[in-house]
């Protein structure tokens, strides 16, 4: 079965009860029960829900592994994922995640004991160096947020396997259309849903698949003590969002190109940093792991041009946090979604005062063009 056509048949896309085309919102805490001490297939909605089974196997079959899981937020699936290990296991992080990532790990994790050590996970030789004799797992994004920065997931797996470690990718910028990171050796593939597989700015929730029986058991079992479960409402809109995500992911793609193209050739820019830049250092993994772009692209203005001044004059584009809807969405990550990490750490990673992160959304390519070249004219008043 082609990508396109698993979106909207994988998993279980029809209730098995009535043969419904749309799995129904079972919307229920418990399950009756018709013999004391049996193993029904559903007793409490903690522990499994239909609606949200539906959406765990689609992504299961989507990412090509073996156990999908779903979670209240991409932040809880993070942190389930982090809970398969104990005080005093070391985990390689890659420099340049979510910003609620690192204040997870620097605010909550460390406190439970486990260990951290940030790298470029682009450069091996800097993961190999940080391998101690506790290392569990090497947590990685790419593209990274904000900085679109591509590591080579087989590579690292490899370094993986080769020292019994986890390989951990957070895709959700690529999503399974453009990326599938257990095909390529990794063993943990986790998502913000919330943004391109939602697609519509109206629901909250995050993901995990694993590729073998036994890590998701682990997961499953997790999922189930912790408690941070998606609830059937939200599984519903997630599934009917992940059913049109070829089609939206297609647009998004083409609009970040013509803007990319834009911006590439305007005075007031900088710096763009975009996966389909050729010239990017990057872009050669990005062509052996990726099969498109995606719509996310960050952009610096050039000195004494006001960032303030050009993110209020938009009128199309909407300042918000998040990303990966219908809607463009545009965000200061030193001010927003990164504003928790140290301003030292953060300008060392590059991510500066002046950076400008834009989710390109699915509407017409001339109008957000209009908007930007408007709010840059803005920009230098």
């Amino acid at each position: 079965m082609k990508f396109n056509t698993k979106l909207i048949h994988a998993g279980i896309s029809q209730d098995k009860a009535t043969g419904a085309v749309n799995v129904p919102i079972y919307q229920t805490s418990t399950y009756a029960q018709t013999e004391l001490g049996g193993q029904p297939e559903y007793e409490y909605s903690r522990t499994g829900n239909p609606t949200r089974q539906a959406v765990e196997d689609l992504i299961r079959d989507l990412e090509n592994g073996v156990a999908g899981f779903a979670f209240a937020s991409g932040s809880a699936a993070i942190h389930n994922v982090f809970s398969l290990f104990s005080a005093g296991d070391h985990i390689i992080v890659g420099n340049d995640v979510y910003g609620g990532t690192f204040r997870l790990i620097n605010t909550v994790l460390k406190r439970q004991g486990l260990e951290f050590t940030v790298v470029d996970t682009r450069d091996l030789d800097e993961v190999k160096n940080a391998i101690k004799n506790n290392t569990k797992a090497v947590y990685l994004e790419t593209p990274t947020n904000p900085l679109m920065r591509i590591t080579d997931i087989a590579a690292i797996a490899e370094v993986g396997h080769e020292n019994d470690l986890l390989t951990i990718v957070d895709n959700t910028f690529a999503t399974p259309y453009i990326q599938q990171p257990l095909n390529l050796g990794a063993d943990i593939v986790l998502h913000s849903a919330s943004k391109y597989l939602g697609g519509h700015s109206d629901l909250v929730a995050g993901l995990v698949v694993v590729k073998d029986k036994d890590l998701g058991e682990k997961i499953g079992y997790l999922q189930n003590a912790i408690g941070g479960i998606l609830g059937p409402q939200d599984s519903w809109l997630l599934q009917r969002g992940i059913k049109t995500l070829a089609v939206r992911m297609q647009a998004h793609e083409k609009n970040a190109q013509k803007i990319f193209e834009f911006l590439n050739n305007n005075q007031s820019i900088a710096k763009i940093y975009y996966p389909g830049d050729r010239e990017a250092e990057d872009f050669k993994v990005v062509q052996k792991q990726m099969n498109g772009f995606g719509g996310m692209l960050s952009f610096e203005l050039k000195k004494g041009l006001s960032v303030k001044k050009f993110i209020e004059a938009l009128k199309v584009i909407t300042l918000a946090e998040s990303l990966g809807s219908v809607e463009s969405l545009v965000e200061v990550p030193a001010i927003m979604t990164h504003g928790s990490i140290p301003e030292k750490i953060r300008l060392k990673n590059g991510i500066s005062n002046e950076l400008i992160r834009l989710s390109v959304g699915i509407e017409q390519s001339e109008d957000l063009i209009e908007d930007l070249k408007q709010a840059l004219d803005k920009a230098q008043n």
